[in-house]
């Protein structure tokens, strides 16, 4: 079995378990997710490799990581994630991509990004829950995040924070490859 036919099928079971648990119907978490009930359908029984949009939107919804949802069994108080299996969940032909390197639940959702954008390329996102925060750290080029259609140029070995309940994009507007670390704190589902 391939690594994403393992994905796929640990997404699967983990979105109908979370769902169960939280009490969702499949119309009242597509409602909660802004996706539609044929796409949850879908991944639930195992069928289609979503979008990490619509990852990222059913683990906001759930009040899960997405760590959580691609495999939920608990470990050891200390979790080491070595390199070669961080997950790799979008990319471009051009050559940008991010991997998600470690999340946890404290008490939301808490995860670790790394991401690489290329030149002229660009990521958008849609508004989290409110309460959400990211914090990043640019270490190669330079990031031009838009947060609610306003730009801010963040360069190499600076810093930003910002609430993440509202539209906003990583882009590369430099003529060299940006990296950056990028952390996401959801708020728990009440």
């Amino acid at each position: 079995m391939t690594d994403l036919e393992l994905l796929t099928q640990s997404l699967a079971r983990n979105v109908k378990r979370w769902r169960t648990e939280r009490g969702f119907t499949l119309d009242a978490l597509a409602a909660r997710a802004g996706v539609s009930r044929g796409m949850l359908i879908q991944i639930e029984q195992a069928r289609t490799n979503p979008s990490i949009g619509t990852v990222v939107k059913i683990g906001d919804a759930l009040g899960v990581s997405v760590p959580t949802l691609l495999d939920y069994e608990r470990g050891p108080q200390v979790r080491v994630v070595p390199a070669d299996q961080a997950v790799r969940l979008w990319h471009t032909e051009a050559g940008s991509w991010n991997r998600l390197l470690i999340g946890t639940e404290a008490p939301g959702p808490l995860e670790m990004w790394d991401w690489r954008l290329m030149p002229g390329e660009s990521s958008d996102s849609d508004p989290h829950p409110g309460g959400t925060f990211e914090l990043l750290h640019v270490t190669a080029g330079e990031l031009t995040l838009t947060v609610d259609g306003e730009e801010h140029r963040v360069p190499a070995g600076a810093s930003a924070s910002f609430e993440a309940n509202v539209p906003h994009a990583y882009g590369n507007q430099g003529d060299v490859p940006m990296e950056m670390v990028l952390t996401v704190s959801v708020p728990p589902v009440h």
